[in-house]
């Protein structure tokens, strides 16, 4: 197995910061949204997100990790805001997240959107109030805009919803529903890391080749995780891919073949880390540890 000890201690440290970084806003926040922003952004999880800017930062030689926290937080916000609209009843409709009720179960779809859209916005504040230069701040605002937008996670949740209500043909059509709804922000990530990191272009390059692999493996793993694995072991709903006609690369490729698939984006992501050397040495661990979900 990967030596992926770095990624419990990045969501330690993650946690910490956004526990008070949401302190700060009780005052400023209508106290039912405080609790649902609270009760979602709060709820756990791997942070794999967080993870990927911290150790491409790393990668490309950057050395203060603690000024990469404003991006960290931020993408965490702006994943949370997806997944509280994504489980929504006009959306995926599910009762479960990380184990726990829902947000909109656990207060109400009204306060649950609000919720969302607040987080959204924050995701923004963060990076826009970091420390960093103002063309580094801007570039970073513009890339997560776009990422999580219309071209990028918006869109494909549009394309995603589209194909269950269409059907969907083949493997391809489902890797450009999941380059958008799942990889842009995967993707983002790790060229934020680079970015923040001062890298070179072939730093960049190279992050951002992983970052696109990375995506895609994390979305196929996931699909042969919701076809494989319970509900407990999961922390959401399993077996819903295929009660709601999802356009995945189970349903698309069959079991096995997914596995492969899976097998060949986790090469891909370990070819992209050759140009970072040895400093690449943890995203290939945790390129094995998102192929090792699927099994």
């Amino acid at each position: 197995m990967p030596d992926i000890s770095s990624l419990q201690a990045h969501a330690e440290h993650l946690n910490r910061a956004l526990e008070q970084l949401l302190a700060t806003k009780r005052g400023a926040v209508p106290e039912r949204l405080w609790d649902a922003m609270s009760y979602s952004l709060l709820a756990g999880g791997k942070r794999i997100r967080p993870a990927l800017i911290l150790e491409c930062y790393k990668a490309c030689g950057g050395n203060d990790p603690e000024s990469v926290m404003p991006a960290a937080m931020s993408i965490e916000s702006m994943h949370t805001y997806s997944l509280i609209h994504d489980d929504l009843p006009c959306m995926d409709d599910d009762d479960l997240r990380r184990g726990m009720a829902t947000c909109h179960k656990q207060f109400d779809e009204a306060t649950a959107i609000l919720a969302a859209d607040a987080l959204q916005a924050l995701s923004f504040e963060l990076l826009a109030n970091s420390g960093h230069t103002a063309e580094t701040r801007i570039e970073l605002v513009k890339r997560l805009a776009i990422a999580a937008g219309s071209q990028g996670m918006v869109g494909g949740q549009m394309l995603d919803m589209e194909a269950e209500a269409d059907g969907v043909k083949g493997v391809l059509e489902v890797e450009r529903i999941h380059l958008h709804k799942t990889g842009a922000l995967l993707r983002y990530c790790c060229e934020a890391g680079a970015l923040l990191a001062g890298s070179t272009p072939d730093q960049l390059k190279a992050c951002s080749r992983y970052g696109k692999a990375v995506g895609l493996l994390f979305q196929i793993a996931d699909d042969i995780l919701d076809t494989t694995a319970t509900s407990e072991e999961l922390g959401k709903s399993a077996g819903k891919d295929e009660v709601q006609n999802k356009a995945t690369y189970v349903s698309q490729a069959g079991l096995e073949r997914a596995r492969e698939l899976a097998e060949e984006m986790r090469d891909i992501a370990l070819e992209a880390c050759e140009p970072l050397g040895s400093e690449g040495k943890q995203l290939k661990a945790l390129a094995h540890y998102i192929y090792g979900r699927n099994r």
